[in-house]
């Protein structure tokens, strides 16, 4: 897809010098939730060697709080204060963006006081309430496509954030629902999210979950990751989300379908070599 063709988006401002412009990826890494502030923080410093040696635009990821698991006895994370304030020390001393998901108006508020990227959860895109307080907090926004969404539906979530004066927010694509505990990523979603006029991230490593596919837990195909990383940057995106982890058997959410923390440079190394290709 030529570069040219989506050239006139907008171009988001993050903090911390990134923005998602189209001209470089922006990449999204890191593990499915804050395990304990020295796992995330470790995770962070290691992401930044790789990130400094391969030159990369990035922002931290990671959940305080993992609201919608299967399982009501799964683990969930610290909680937004504490989550938030350990996210927003990494962010200050490595001097990176941090982003979370927020799952409540009150929520939205609290973690814009650290959270340079506030990410709306795919089950939770249409709740109004939410869309709007996370846009009034001034922060970035990014919104990751519901299961159960076309990508022209988007549009009516685009049009609550501008409503409420915000224009900087990204969507994220992760997969459509195909059947009981299955998702499948279509990467023409990609191409109708951009010829609406938004920027689109692709979400990698949740595109290939099996959700409850484990009966207490959520599956996952964390091989296919990669390969749909490859697909979507060479059909057109301005980012990629992965979540990665040192042992992802022992993650505590989402193992399978994250990427090994030691298998990562080589794929981002990858996707940088596909990006230079599709964007000429």
């Amino acid at each position: 897809m030529s570069s040219q063709l989506f050239s006139n988006l907008p171009s988001i401002e993050i903090g911390h010098g990134v923005r998602i412009d189209g001209v470089k990826p922006v990449f999204i890494l890191g593990p499915c939730v804050i395990e304990s502030e020295a796992f995330v923080r470790d995770m962070a410093s290691r992401l930044k060697v790789i990130a400094d040696e391969l030159k990369l635009r990035w922002i931290f990821k990671a959940s305080y709080d993992k609201a919608n698991r299967t399982s009501g006895t799964s683990y969930r994370g610290l909680g937004c204060e504490e989550g938030c304030r350990i996210l927003a020390d990494i962010g200050r001393d490595l001097g990176v963006p941090v982003t979370t998901d927020v799952h409540s108006p009150e929520e939205a508020k609290r973690a814009a006081e650290w959270i340079d990227l506030l990410q709306i959860p795919a089950f939770l895109c249409r709740q109004t309430d939410l869309i709007v307080a996370a846009a009034e907090t001034g922060r970035a926004v990014n919104v990751k496509k519901g299961q159960f969404l076309a990508p022209w539906d988007v549009k009516n979530i685009a049009d609550k954030l501008t409503a409420t004066g915000c224009a900087n927010f990204v969507f994220t694509e992760r997969g459509t629902t195909f059947g009981y505990q299955n998702l499948v990523a279509d990467m023409r979603s990609l191409y109708w999210i951009r010829e609406l006029g938004y920027r689109v991230i692709m979400d990698a490593t949740h595109s290939v979950q099996r959700p409850g596919g484990l009966g207490g837990a959520t599956g996952g195909d964390g091989k296919l990751a990669p390969v749909l990383a490859r697909a979507a940057v060479a059909a057109g995106c301005d980012g990629v989300f992965i979540e990665t982890h040192p042992d992802p058997a022992k993650a505590f959410s989402d193992g399978p379908n994250q990427i090994p923390l030691a298998d990562l440079p080589a794929l981002l190394k990858q996707l940088l070599a596909i990006h230079e290709i599709a964007k000429a």
